[in-house]
């Protein structure tokens, strides 16, 4: 056999290993390795940071949820978000913005009538919504139209609301909104924040303690 040959077969044979080294290592070893781990640290994150209510799966922190009746804090609008038109096999939300500009006319009357509705929703005997009150988060939608909170300005504008729909003293929901308002990540990173979906879970747990 000649050395052409011979050089051949150890470049094929040097390959081959390697070829099957790489495939264990990134294939098998560091999928474990990464999901071990995430497992092990971030278990609740690691599995779509879900969240329970009645011993089921309700839903994910991460993501907002549209559809709540006005005995619930409402989340931010949802503008942005558009159905499936191509795969109709499957009814699939798809996540996205408005990419309308800051004066665009329609963008402009988006805002109007949801500051308006706003108004009129949390507006209840004793407590008067004002326009100037309608905080930002209230009347535009995020960049996914997913955003899972609100702002505590906004959960606030609609605890005299919510307080009268489920019978429960305001002193009571002002407190539970408390409670599930989260600080800044870290201290200086964002804005206080409040998880719409928690918040409701908590809402529902107190109004059938009542």
């Amino acid at each position: 056999m000649n050395n052409s040959v011979v050089n051949t077969v150890r470049l094929l044979g040097a390959g081959l290993r390697a070829l099957l080294v790489l495939t264990l290592v990134t294939g098998v070893v560091y999928p474990l390795v990464v999901t071990g781990t995430a497992q092990g640290l971030f278990h609740h994150q690691a599995n779509g940071s879900e969240i329970r209510a009645d011993g089921r799966v309700v839903g994910s922190s991460l993501i907002g949820q549209q559809g709540y009746s006005l005995d619930y804090f409402q989340p931010r609008p949802a503008n942005g978000l558009g159905e499936n038109s191509l795969n109709t096999r499957y009814r699939l939300i798809l996540s996205g913005a408005t990419n309308l500009a800051a004066d665009n006319e329609e963008l402009v009357a988006q805002v109007e009538q949801a500051k308006a509705e706003v108004v009129q929703d949390n507006s209840v005997p004793g407590y008067t919504v004002r326009p100037s009150q309608v905080p930002a988060d209230a009347v535009t939608s995020s960049g996914s139209g997913l955003d899972p909170d609100i702002s505590p300005a906004y959960a606030g504008l609609q605890v005299h609301r919510v307080a009268q729909r489920n019978d429960l003293p305001v002193a009571q929901v002002k407190e539970l909104v408390r409670e599930h308002t989260q600080a800044r990540t870290l201290g200086f990173m964002g804005e206080p924040r409040v998880n719409v979906l928690e918040l409701n879970i908590a809402l529902k747990e107190l109004a059938d303690r009542r």
